[in-house]
């Protein structure tokens, strides 16, 4: 019998945690780092905000805490965006908006452009006065019209930030794009010989592709929380006094009664009341087989019925299911923050006012160096485009976002920001035996009889022990005894009173018994011995021999089973391990200058997994256990735990690599145009390939095997 939620169902904390931010907003109008620091500076003045995150390719607005959603949708129209609260599905279209706006405005102004260049030839041919002066007229009628439609999206974003007092990215396009057709205007109201129309129009035409290949490459770049998203299904039919009823998902109760019809996806988390099911869960686990459930299994929203309709007892509200919550957790780890953002957060905020005292500082000096206005301010717009910081601002959150998005399909629930961060350092990997290496395969309760089997069930049963479960996996026929004074030693056993009878379950050797597996303890009667059977997880041997890393086994059991297993494995291992135990040798090994990889699934693993310099749990482990995890694998088979670490590997170095293309680009890009060998159509090519570069070198995360 499987958890409902591999990643986050269970205690009330973990519940509270994994549903993730209070409030969400879609911000389509942020496009740098810039835009970042403000709005989560500004935010934070808010009273009760715990926590402000941008996920700069996703467009949104994480605000954690008890604030009314008026007062942050005011918040952020003060600081000059445009925001909505958050609509999933409206957000799809609107992106789908963006980018055919994107691709409108680029038609027009490459129609115009090609227009206004056959003019241009013929100016640049030698037509002279009324000639010259009638295509210089053309042109601008041509050209203005166009650069003030397609040029809107650098416009509007311009002017919301100037609105508030602040500068963005867009400012300086803005004021680029305004000075070339307004020098161009100028000289043909003038009589003068040159008009930059041409430019001004190819410089917008150019922004835009660019624009709109950052707008196709991060939707091409979809996140593993919309891949989670689109599982939801909206509308579900429920039992109501007999008769079948569509309802809404969201209004659905625990306790509903659901019916789930053939190739339909389930709604909502619940309990099979039907006899069986067949689903097909390969989109939530990456599991290509069909699972084969029975009566009383829980079963997930998202999961496909491949058989006869079925019924479900719903266990959660439509609003609160574990898909939501899943989605939640891939969220905040697409949000977070690691040393290369901060890095690049810092530097994106010093560009603004940087910039333009840059242009003006260009602008002046060739002003005075050969005295011609023209060339001067050719140099100054070349400067404010050619210095645009999206390469930054780009360089680490393209590269998180398809990392979890990969790892999410080969069955990877990355929870924590800076989790792939940590993976990347690690040099040891630290296992626990029962329920991670290996996994329970039978117990034989045959011998007992009916009171004994009913007391173990009641003991089983309080109990999330991986050999509880396999116990009441033998006993789903039998009805529970009724306990008292119920207690836990964790990974020892339980201990109750049945009718002011001392009863117990647990291991031999915590039941002072001569053997040291499973056993009941009945009164002062001696301890019987339930006779255990396991398997190894599928893949572990792979995956310890693909890592190349050093790995050991932490386990409580004893030394026999613990040595058998080790060298099973030829790994080296520590046998009668307590909690406690583990913890020391992992502060043992992190003072050796070790960086360990913690894998355990129990309750006594919990402080591990969490002290751990990066962590790990299947999708069976206790609720305790995968919420103090950095990472919820949520396959059963471990044949891709090396994936998971090359993975991570790739991700510092694509990061750090990205990074250095912004930087180097800037080094290279600033000098070529103070010094004025760059036309402002030649920056805008080259700021838009910087930030393509960036965008296209994360997508090699997909080619990571």
């Amino acid at each position: 019998m499987t958890a409902a939620c591999p990643a986050c169902a269970g205690i009330p904390a973990a519940s509270a945690a994994a549903t993730g931010p209070a409030l969400m907003f879609s911000v389509p109008t942020i496009h740098c780092a810039a835009c970042i620091g403000k709005i989560e500076r500004g935010l934070a003045t808010l009273n009760g905000v715990a926590d402000v995150r941008v996920n700069l390719s996703l467009k949104r607005v994480s605000i954690t805490g008890p604030v009314d959603p008026g007062r942050a949708l005011d918040a952020l129209k003060s600081l000059g965006f445009e925001a909505y609260p958050l609509d999933l599905q409206a957000l799809a279209a609107a992106q789908d908006n963006v980018g055919r706006a994107l691709l409108i405005r680029l038609a027009v102004s490459g129609f115009a452009m090609m227009n206004v260049m056959l003019l241009s030839v013929a100016v640049w041919s030698g037509a002279q006065d009324a000639t010259r002066d009638l295509f210089h007229l053309i042109s601008a009628l041509i050209a203005l019209p166009t650069v003030a439609y397609a040029g809107q999206p650098f416009f509007i974003n311009a002017m919301s930030a100037l609105r508030v007092g602040r500068l963005n990215m867009d400012v300086p396009i803005s004021l680029a794009i305004l000075l070339a057709a307004g020098m161009s205007l100028f000289e043909v109201l003038n009589g003068g010989r040159h008009a930059y129309f041409d430019a001004a129009i190819s410089l917008t035409f150019f922004l835009l592709i660019g624009r709109y290949l950052d707008h196709q490459t991060r939707t091409a770049a979809r996140s593993a929380a919309k891949e989670l998203t689109a599982l939801e299904v909206h509308t579900a039919q429920v039992l109501i006094d007999g008769l079948t009823m569509t309802t809404p998902v969201a209004d659905i109760r625990a306790g509903d009664i659901v019916v789930v019809p053939t190739g339909e996806r389930v709604p909502v988390d619940g309990t099979l009341s039907s006899e069986t099911a067949l689903l097909d869960r390969s989109l939530l686990t990456g599991e290509s087989e069909a699972a084969e459930t029975a009566r009383g299994d829980h079963l997930q929203a998202g999961e496909v019925n491949l058989a006869a309709p079925f019924h479900l007892v719903a266990t959660v509200d439509g609003t609160d299911t574990s898909l939501r919550r899943m989605a939640a957790l891939v969220e905040t780890a697409e949000n977070g923050r690691n040393r290369y953002t901060s890095l690049a957060d810092r530097a994106a905020r010093i560009y603004a006012p940087a910039v333009h005292l840059l242009a003006l500082f260009a602008f002046i000096g060739w002003v005075a160096y050969d005295g011609d206005l023209r060339h001067a301010l050719n140099v100054a717009i070349a400067v404010l485009i050619i210095t645009c910081p999206c390469a930054l601002g780009l360089a680490v959150p393209a590269v998180s976002t398809s990392a979890i998005s990969r790892l999410y399909s080969r069955g990877f629930l990355v929870k924590h920001a800076t989790a792939l961060e940590r993976l990347a350092e690690v040099d040891h990997v630290v296992f626990d035996k029962t329920g991670t290496l290996t996994l329970p395969a039978h117990v034989d309760v045959t011998g007992l009889d009916a009171n004994q089997r009913a007391i173990v069930a009641g003991l089983a049963q309080v109990s999330s022990h991986t050999w509880s479960r396999a116990v009441l996996s033998e006993l789903d026929d039998v009805r529970a005894a009724s306990l008292d004074d119920v207690t836990e030693d964790v990974g020892n056993g339980v201990l109750a009173f049945h009718d002011g009878v001392p009863v117990a379950l647990g291991r031999g050797s915590w039941l002072n018994a001569p053997f040291r597996g499973l056993g009941l303890r009945i009164g002062t009667a001696p301890a019987i011995c339930l006779q255990t059977t396991e398997r190894l997880r599928d893949g572990v041997a792979a995956a310890i021999a693909g890592m190349d890393l050093n790995c050991e086994m932490l386990t409580g059991d004893g030394p026999a089973p613990a040595r058998d297993m080790a060298d099973r494995l030829g790994i080296g291992f520590t046998a009668d391990a307590r909690p406690q135990d583990k913890l020391d040798r992992l502060r043992q090994l992190d003072q050796q200058g070790r960086h360990v990889l913690m894998v355990g699934d129990g309750l006594n693993d919990t402080a591990a997994l969490a002290s751990a310099h990066a962590s790990l749990a299947p999708s069976t482990a206790l609720d305790a256990s995968r919420n103090a995890a950095d990472v919820v694998i949520l396959k059963e088979s471990f044949a891709d735990l090396p994936l998971l670490i090359r993975v991570a590997r790739m991700t510092r170095h694509l990061s750090q690599q990205n990074f250095a293309i912004a930087a180097l680009y800037n080094w290279i890009a600033v000098p070529v145009a103070l010094l004025g060998y760059a036309t402002p159509l030649a920056a805008a090519l080259a700021m838009s390939v910087s930030s393509i570069t960036v965008l296209l070198n994360a997508q090699r995360m997909r080619f990571v095997k």
